[in-house]
């Protein structure tokens, strides 16, 4: 006599429930999210198997805008709502927030740099790139960003003082 499971079925041939479950769940993709196609991630989601879903989230945290947060974007946009949908839009824009957040302290080392560079205080440096001070100590703050064509403006104009000061031609 032996010890094992019958994985036939029951009397009547029926399957027995956790040999059919098991059935049921599609085989999840082992290549990196990044690569799945979108019709991987509507499964995934479909799905109620938590270590899958981490790794979406893993995958959007790691590039907030990248081809998964956006296939994401698109399966929730697009489809009825699924049990992990409301937790996944959070993971969207709190990473994102929090990106915008990194690179607005990043923008405000590097305009500290320029300016320090310059060798001119903040409200002349303000002044002298035609903005007002307090939208320019947003900038230094890091609340807010400069648009690009004022990041080379302040450039220019750090280069240009770097330059007197050192005493080479301009």
């Amino acid at each position: 006599m032996t010890l094992t499971t019958d994985a036939r079925g029951d009397a009547a041939g029926r399957p027995r429930p956790a040999a059919a479950a098991a059935r049921r769940r599609p085989a999840v993709d082992q290549r990196p999210v990044e690569f799945w196609p979108t019709s991987a991630i509507r499964a995934a989601l479909e799905t109620d198997d938590l270590a899958v879903w981490q790794r979406i989230v893993v995958a959007i945290k790691r590039d907030p805008y990248g081809r998964t947060a956006r296939q994401v974007e698109e399966v929730l946009g697009t489809e009825p709502p699924y049990g992990v949908s409301k937790a996944l839009d959070e993971v969207l824009n709190r990473t994102r927030a929090l990106l915008e957040a990194n690179e607005c302290a990043e923008v405000a080392r590097h305009v500290h740099l320029l300016i320090e560079r310059s060798g001119l205080g903040h409200d002349e440096f303000a002044s002298r790139i035609g903005i007002p001070v307090d939208e320019f100590a947003d900038y230094l703050q890091g609340r807010t960003s400069p648009s690009a064509s004022l990041m080379i403006r302040m450039r220019r104009l750090s280069d240009r003082f770097a330059k007197m000061r050192d005493g080479r031609p301009g």
